[in-house]
């Protein structure tokens, strides 16, 4: 059994992917780290060399490891839900929560997050908040399709945040 966080960009995935391994004693993985590892290059790189499609059948391929494991805590890459494969498979081998942010919020972390050049290459060559809307408006049905629970990670009050998500994991049968 996994966890799977899922979310847009800038959500919380990682950050409090990391605290909730912690604190139920499981392990913590960020799919995007873990294909940036294996590519040797970033994902801006990836997509400018080879296209978007090749970075989500990376990611399609890595998720076929990944739900062999147990016990870990999976930060998904944003756009996971784009191919409904994944949506069985990370159904298939564990809890699937949506970590939901207001397209406000994540354009703020956007901004502030170091990691937004290499790692969250523009989606549709628009402006942030535009890219923002326009790719929730998209997202959302396949995010709500997927989850099995909704976090509303607005607040990034990590310790609140992670009691919820240890709730909400508890109130789906997870015996952490």
């Amino acid at each position: 059994m996994n966890i799977y966080l899922i979310g847009y960009r800038c959500t919380g995935k990682t950050t409090l992917g990391k605290i909730l391994a912690r604190q139920i004693g499981w392990s913590f993985t960020d799919m995007d780290d873990q294909i940036v590892a294996q590519a040797g290059q970033s994902i801006s790189d990836m997509v400018e060399r080879h296209g978007w499609p090749y970075f989500r059948k990376k990611e399609h391929e890595l998720l076929q490891t990944i739900r062999l494991w147990e016990n870990y805590v999976i930060g998904t890459g944003g756009g996971v839900i784009l191919d409904d494969r994944n949506i069985g498979v990370m159904r298939g081998s564990g809890k699937v929560i949506w970590l939901r942010s207001r397209p406000e919020t994540i354009e703020r972390y956007i901004m502030q997050d170091q990691r937004t050049a290499g790692f969250r290459p523009s989606l549709t060559g628009k402006g942030v908040r535009e890219e923002i809307r326009q790719t929730l408006a998209m997202r959302e049905p396949l995010y709500q399709k997927a989850m099995n629970a909704v976090i509303d990670t607005d607040d990034f009050q990590m310790d609140r945040l992670c009691d919820d998500l240890i709730f909400s994991l508890r109130k789906l049968g997870l015996n952490i």
